[in-house]
């Protein structure tokens, strides 16, 4: 099993890893880089995405700032 540590200490990241970093679902993690809410790139032959760990921090950082939507 891979702590969240340890994950952030690389510099790109899966969702499968933004996922267990923010205690959200698949389908959450995903709509975040499709609203462009989280900054990702797309890799590889399968157009897999990551997202670089400074990114999911600022996105963190931001996100103490911003109210959320139903609120």
């Amino acid at each position: 099993m891979t702590s969240v540590a340890s994950v952030l200490e690389r510099r790109f990241i899966t969702l499968e890893d933004v996922r267990k970093v923010l205690s959200i679902s698949n389908s959450q993690a995903y709509a975040l880089v499709r609203s462009g809410d989280l900054r990702a790139i797309q890799i590889g032959g399968r157009c897999q995405w990551r997202i670089e760990a400074a990114e999911l921090e600022a996105y963190i950082q931001r996100s103490y700032f911003e109210p959320c939507p139903d609120s």
